[in-house]
Formats: structure tokens, sequence, C-alpha cells
């Protein structure tokens, strides 16, 4: 199984064909390529587009990138490509942004990651950082023909259904699904509370329901745990103990250690299965999972946002961060209208 492919526009091919080239995985995301609700056409066009670029190679890549692409970057390109990667890597949530770029008449956001460390989040959701942004629509840009990363995309989606199922009731619709999916990378994100617009995940998954149905509908019908009634768009799930333990044994397992960290008073160090089995009897066991999941969001959303500040350079933070503000502003005038 592969993750399904939404069309793409020659805009973005343009663009990414101005980076080096050695590239496993790129997409494109965001307001700027996906409509939300309550946004016109025009005002997409105005919306920066966002890009993820997963590399081999940081070092070379960035090498090559700061000869091609030198003001792209904020001082730090003083330091050179290894302080670069260094930054990249190790602190936050290993993505590397330079936002803020003026490119073929639009302007644009890209981030940075090693393969093996988006292969990683896919899997273990260590960061749900880039992971996170998976789980909703994008558009494909390129794929080379690494099985792992390709078999780490499709887990990555299965991984989001069992979370979601675990904080449904029985029977939901399809809608409430998506909800649920689009907002777990979110959840405890300090950015929702300072910056971003409140309603945004409703927005994003009622003007693109059929992409999420595409991504989506494969695996809810080859899963065994929801009876998935498609023509309806309607689902029902076991929520009895027996089916809740055999959903948490399926999550990433980042999530899995958060769940026995909230549960397991310090000092007991009961293995994660029989914690698991306890959280799966408890009536609260979605809330558990919740809690869990924004653990892991909020640590990475403020060192990646608190990285930020270096790698984009104080003046494009700020700028960037206004134009955050004003998006959740005028969100926040839609609903009171």
């Amino acid at each position: 199984m592969s993750v399904p492919a939404i069309q793409t526009s020659n805009l973005y091919r343009r663009i990414l064909s101005q980076f080096p080239q050695d590239i496993s995985l790129a997409f494109t995301y965001g307001s700027g390529v996906f409509r939300q609700t309550g946004t016109t056409q025009g005002q997409m066009g105005n919306n920066m587009i966002d890009f993820v670029i997963a590399v081999d190679d940081p070092p070379t890549w960035h090498t090559m990138n700061l000869m091609q692409n030198r003001k792209h970057y904020s001082l730090l390109r003083f330091l050179g490509p290894k302080q670069v990667s260094s930054m990249q890597m190790n602190y936050g949530a290993g993505v590397y942004y330079n936002t803020l770029v003026p490119c073929d008449g639009r302007v644009i956001k890209y981030g940075v990651i090693s393969t093996d460390t988006l292969i990683e989040d896919l899997l273990h959701w260590k960061t749900l950082y880039v992971s996170g942004r998976l789980h909703k629509p994008v558009k494909i840009l390129v794929q080379n023909e690494n099985g792992k990363l390709r078999a780490a995309l499709v887990s990555n989606l299965k991984s989001a259904v069992t979370a979601a199922f675990l904080m449904l009731p029985e029977s939901f619709s399809e809608e409430d699904l998506f909800v649920q999916i689009a907002g777990l990378s979110y959840a405890g994100d300090f950015r929702m509370v300072i910056g971003e617009d409140k309603s945004k995940v409703l927005n994003i998954v009622k003007a693109n329901l059929p992409h999420f149905q595409m991504l989506y509908s494969n695996i809810l019908q080859d899963c065994p745990q929801v009876v998935y009634k498609q023509h309806q768009g309607k689902l029902e799930i076991d929520k009895s103990p027996e089916g809740q333990f055999v959903q948490l044994m399926g999550l990433p397992r980042t999530l899995q250690q958060q769940i026995t960290r909230i549960v397991d008073p310090p000092g007991k160090n009961r293995d994660v299965e029989e914690m698991l089995l306890q959280v799966a009897q408890d009536p609260d066991c979605g809330l558990v999972v919740q809690q869990g999941i924004s653990a892991i969001v909020k640590s990475s959303s403020i060192t990646q946002s608190a990285k930020g500040i270096l790698t984009a350079g104080l003046l494009k933070t700020v700028s960037y961060s206004m134009k955050k503000l004003q998006k959740m502003w005028k969100g926040s005038r839609r609903k009171s209208h």
C-alpha cells in the first residue's frame, strides 16, 4: 500500500526545481495549497506556500543550497553548512526552516529534514511535527524509491486512525473522524493559543473532505476494528476494553511511553503492556490518549518555534508571527458575525 497522490500544479514543481535535487521526499501543504472554509481562491493566492523537503545527507544538501540560495538563510549562513545542519538535526523537531522567501511570484517557507529523522517520526511519533502534517492531505512533489520511507508514510496514517478511534465514541461520522485526525498535531501546540485561527481544524476538513476520504478510505476498508458504512459516511468501532487494548498496543512507541508516564505512579515502573491494559479499562481512556499526544506536541512546538527565531532571523520571525495573529483575528471575527 502507498499513500494516494493528489494532483499537483506546475508552480510547485517550478519552485522545487530551484533547490538541490538530491531529495527523498518533498511535499507542499497548508492554506496556500489547500482551500479552507471561508477562504476565497484570491486569498489563497496571497497565502504563503509551505514545503517540506526530506534529504538523505543534510550537510551536503545545505552546502549546495547555500551556493544556490544563500539569501534564503538568516545570519546563520555565515557559520557554514555544518553548523546549519547541526542546528537542523540537534534541536527542536529536527527541521530547518527558511521562511518568507520570495520565489516565482509567491512567498514560500520550506523546512529541511533528514530522511532518517522523518522515518523515525512517522513510525514512532517522536515529535509529531512533520508526521502530524502528513495526517492531513498534502501534495507530494517528489518521492524516491526508499521502501522504508514508503512503509513509514502508510504506518503514520494507520496510527492516526488508531489514535482517533480511541478518542471517539462507538459510532461517528467520517467528518468526526477526520476532524479528530486533523487535530492530532494541534493538540498541545501553544501556537493554537497565540497565533493560530482556532477554527482552523474544522475549516481544513470541511473544505477538503474528498481529499481526506481519498487518503484514508483504503485504510478504513482494510481495518478489522471498524464497520465502515462508506455510502452513508458512518463508522462504528469496538469500545470494549479488549478492543481498546488492541488499539492501544497499535499506537506509536513514543505515545505509548507518554501514556505510561501519565498513569504510572513514580517508582512503580510497571511494563508498558501492563499499563496499557489498565488504561483500556479506564472510562477516561480517550482523555489519557489525548493528554499523551498533547505532551508530545507541546514539547516539539515550543522547541521548534524557539529554534525558528534563529533560523528565520528576528525580523522575519516578527513578520511571520504578525501574519499568524492577523489570520487568528480574522477567524475570530468571522465566527462572531
